[in-house]
């Protein structure tokens, strides 16, 4: 749509060349099509270095976009993202567009749902009560248990299993807050990919990215009851145990463990092979992937333990 009409439903005032947009996109990653935002000054290098056509930013901000970059300037550009997000929100469904293609020896129950240009492989088991919304892309040999639902867009590669209940490609929790308290939900028009030979437990919520798209590596394997925020990356071979969260844009290297009821905040980085005990609460970025954490706040996990033990010994009643 072009750049006029985005200032004029989101309320900036707009002058000069009235390009073309295609979407919106983090400031590393937007295209010379796409256009992007600046809400925060530690940015400021990807303002500088990036591609985009035209970003929403504050009036200090708009000093240091690049030429040829179009600086909308608002002094809440968070919330005129928001409002921007809507109008890039594709249909929640199609009624109108190509039938699925459905690969060979495939068992589709009567009860399940396959949307407008899905692509399911051959040998794949669709299962009572599946939902594969539009364009989703289902691999080869790939079991979706019963009640799974595999929101638009989300792909799901080969050799997958997914249990009864969990969701793949919900929405992140993503809003920006007016300053009266309101809260204005960011449109999650990103997707969910789903690597090969990963097993998903039952009743877990892997939400949409905002953009891009949340990232699911080869080999992982996700206990019951667990939520991955929008944009994760979920490193190669990575065992997640039950009632894990990962927060939003957080990155897990290969191999990474977390025990039962672990948390990872968001926007952090966890070194390949770190190892988490149940209940750890890892809050920054870990970078020693040798080691095995426990506890909040995180540390080693045999001092925590340590650190227990002379606890209980205070504690202990005086005879």
């Amino acid at each position: 749509m072009r750049l006029s009409f985005i200032a004029k439903a989101i309320g900036i005032e707009f002058s000069g060349e009235d390009v073309e947009i295609l979407g919106i996109h983090t400031l590393d990653e937007a295209s010379s099509s796409q256009m992007s935002f600046l809400d925060n000054a530690k940015y400021m290098t990807s303002l500088e270095n990036t591609k985009a056509i035209a970003v929403l930013c504050n009036a200090e901000a708009a000093l240091n976009v690049p030429s040829g970059c179009i600086a909308l300037v608002d002094e809440e550009p968070y919330l005129k993202l928001a409002l921007a997000s809507k109008l890039f929100a594709p249909n929640v469904i199609e009624t109108e567009g190509e039938d699925a293609i459905i690969g060979e020896a495939c068992f589709i129950a009567a009860t399940a749902y396959v949307g407008k240009g899905c692509v399911i492989g051959n040998n794949v088991k669709l299962l009572p009560g599946v939902f594969v919304g539009d364009k989703a892309k289902i691999g080869d040999n790939s079991i979706l248990h019963a009640n799974v639902s595999v929101y638009r867009d989300c792909e799901v590669g080969q050799d997958c299993i997914i249990h009864s209940g969990t969701t793949v490609g919900s929405d992140g929790f993503g809003f920006a807050h007016t300053k009266l308290g309101e809260h204005v939900k960011i449109y999650q028009n990103g997707n969910v990919l789903i690597e090969d030979d990963v097993e998903i437990g039952a009743n877990c919520a892997i939400d949409r990215a905002v953009f891009g798209t949340t990232l699911i590596r080869k080999g992982c394997k996700i206990d019951n009851l667990i939520q991955l925020g929008h944009n994760v990356d979920i490193g190669e071979y990575s065992i997640l145990v039950a009632q894990c969260g990962v927060a939003g844009s957080t990155t897990l290297g290969r191999n990474v463990v977390m025990g039962g009821q672990s948390a990872a905040a968001g926007h952090i980085t966890i070194a390949p092979f770190s190892q988490f005990a149940a209940r750890s609460g890892i809050t920054n970025d870990v970078k020693d992937g040798s080691k095995v954490y426990g506890g909040f706040p995180l540390m080693e996990q045999r001092s925590w333990l340590k650190l227990q033990a002379k606890l209980a010994r205070l504690l202990k009643p005086k005879k």
